[in-house]
């Protein structure tokens, strides 16, 4: 990968393979279903293809670290798995009125609250990995026209470190999140991990 080694892709995997994994427990407390997360697969894009693997619209999680890291990285939600996870946090099955329809106010309430437990666990067990106070702002969510998505004017960069997981959640969803550095952020994350050492 062009100014990106596959050391450098490797260490940020696995960072994020534990920090997202630390997220999938605070999820299962949260749904009540069983949360698998596969090893995530790494790649370098530029900002316009980044979106291309989705159709019309998706779920953009924005999230700031704002102490031991500087910087905005994004979380990339499937429309149907936001409504599968509102359904779940509404107390019903996964397939109930909020698992169709369009996508409301109260489905990115939802999504939002859910990010918000994901991402405090994820900040915990990158602060744990670093030895070093990781904190960060409570994301921000927000439904995206895909061929209308403008990057937030802190994220200005043209290469972005793309992080693939799949997600299981029960028998209800099979599918993909995707995580999103800027790259000049996970490069500092990859140098203070060389720190660590």
């Amino acid at each position: 990968m062009e100014n990106f080694s596959q050391e450098e892709a490797d260490v940020i995997g696995e960072i994020s393979n534990i920090s997202i994994g630390s997220s999938a427990t605070a999820m299962n407390l949260m749904l009540g279903q069983p949360i698998t997360i596969t090893t995530p697969s790494v790649s370098l894009v530029h900002r316009d293809d980044i979106l291309n693997e989705y159709e019309q619209s998706c779920i953009v999680i924005r999230v700031q670290y704002i102490e031991g890291l500087f910087g905005s990285n994004m979380l990339v939600l499937k429309d149907e798995d936001a409504k599968v996870i509102t359904d779940l946090m509404m107390g019903n099955g996964g397939t109930g009125e909020y698992a169709t329809g369009e996508i409301t106010a109260l489905h990115l309430s939802a999504v939002s609250e859910a990010m918000n437990q994901m991402t405090a666990s994820s900040a915990t067990a990158m602060s744990k990995m670093f030895n070093n106070k990781i904190d960060i702002s409570p994301p921000t969510v927000q439904s995206v026209i895909i061929e209308n998505f403008v990057f937030p004017e802190d994220m200005p960069d043209d290469l972005f470190v793309k992080i693939n997981f799949r997600m299981k959640i029960g028998k209800l969803i099979d599918s993909t999140i995707m995580q999103l550095y800027p790259f000049d952020l996970a490069h500092s994350i990859y140098k203070m991990f060389q720190r660590r050492k």
